[in-house]
């Protein structure tokens, strides 16, 4: 895909996002984590990064996109959404640090997924913000959109 449609594309993912959020904010156990400050970090395949912080509170949005930049950064390396990766871990079916992912700095949590644009384009994206299972849903949502 040509960088400027990515770019675009992203950009346009990164605005249905901004439109999802006042609705996921309706979810008590959602609004409770973090109050509406999310974020959302997207790595393609040779390495950029997109990212965005929504919300009010600087404090919370910056821990929110730490955590989006790991879970994404991580699914760069592995290919893998964050929860099932760290299961490979656990039960041994791969290697703590096959990766280059040392045992203090797995995400475990749900909100990091592999996307597959129509065209065959990769990304890794990382959300959070939300409950695990919002975090992934979000994201796929804002793409379909798209």
């Amino acid at each position: 895909m040509n960088d400027q449609i990515l770019h675009l594309r992203i950009a346009l993912a990164l605005l249905a996002i901004e439109d999802l959020i006042p609705g996921y904010m309706e979810i008590q156990e959602d609004k409770v984590i973090s109050n509406g400050n999310v974020a959302v970090c997207i790595i393609d395949e040779e390495g950029t990064v997109y990212g965005r912080m929504y919300g009010n509170d600087k404090a919370r949005k910056r821990q929110s996109y730490k955590i989006a930049w790991t879970k994404a950064s991580q699914v760069w390396l592995t290919g893998v959404k964050t929860g099932d990766y760290e299961k490979l871990v656990f039960n041994n079916i791969v290697d703590e640090n096959a990766n280059g992912i040392d045992a203090p700095d797995l995400i475990g949590w749900q909100g990091g997924q592999p996307l597959t644009l129509s065209d065959g384009t990769k990304l890794s994206v990382g959300f959070s913000g939300f409950r695990g299972v919002s975090d992934l849903e979000i994201v796929i949502k804002a793409f379909k959109k798209i």
